[in-house]
């Protein structure tokens, strides 16, 4: 029997990296399992290829998390197609590297509005379901880099707002039965991270190891690190912990 058995797990941002992965470890336990993504034909295809459980079900869903009409139309067509809802995995995310001085307004706005944005709509369409059951669980990703990155004033300053918006949560939603915590990856070899290799003119593998020495574990962290926590933090087990942010990332921020 699986931790997720009769449980409906919804992954934004999951198409792919930390988010299919996540979406994977939800499978493997047991849940249905609706992979978000911008693209839906990505979502869809992603979906297909889940390691379903017994009578679970999957679902793709397009959707653009920084609206809220999508992600209300979204959180809707969940319920309708998996018969439910009980764990939120905000996901979702962009990068748009720049300094300061070379940011633009678009950059900071489009990052803002997927990371920081999203995961309060989301949030809130899917908090009525959760109140009305007296049950939920939230999961939002942080960053390692909402403690301050170079080059990352947008992304760090979204990632740090939810974290507050995750201690938020956990005191306001916490007496209908919903707990809500944050994960805070560190270095995570994903085609993300591979991309901003290629902007760097770094090869990959020389990116990878030079992130993995930069921590005490001397190694890269992959989507299954984060899926691990995410299924404990989404699980019962965890129904005592709320509010609060785990650091998965090698100890990088040890020193």
């Amino acid at each position: 029997m699986g931790r997720f058995d009769g449980r409906v797990a919804v992954v934004t941002g999951a198409a792919r990296g930390i988010g299919f992965g996540t979406a994977t470890r939800f499978a493997e336990e047991g849940a249905s399992v609706a992979i978000i993504d911008l693209d839906e034909s990505a979502a869809a295809e992603a979906a297909a290829r889940l390691p379903l459980q017994g009578n679970a079900k999957a679902v793709g869903i397009g959707c653009d998390v920084s609206d809220a009409a999508s992600s209300e139309a979204a959180v809707t067509r969940v319920v309708e197609e998996l018969g439910g809802i009980h764990v939120l995995v905000n996901n979702a995310g962009v990068t748009r590297d720049n300094l300061l001085f070379k940011m633009t307004e678009d950059d900071w706005d489009l990052v803002m509005n997927v990371h920081l944005k999203g995961a309060f709509l989301m949030t809130r369409a899917a908090q009525k379901h959760f109140v009305e059951q007296k049950y939920g669980k939230i999961l939002n990703l942080s960053s390692v880099s909402a403690l301050g990155n170079r080059g990352q004033a947008n992304y760090s300053a979204a990632k740090m707002g939810v974290q507050g918006f995750t201690r938020t949560l956990g005191i306001e939603l916490g007496p209908f039965g919903i707990n809500a915590n944050a994960i805070a990856p560190g270095f995570i070899a994903t085609e993300m991270t591979d991309a901003t290799a290629a902007r760097l003119k770094i090869d990959v593998e020389d990116f990878r190891k030079m992130n993995a020495d930069a921590n005490p574990v001397r190694r890269v962290g992959f989507p299954e690190d984060i899926a691990a926590a995410a299924a404990f933090l989404c699980s019962d087990e965890a129904s005592y912990i709320t509010g609060q942010t785990l650091y998965v990332d090698g100890g990088a921020k040890l020193g």
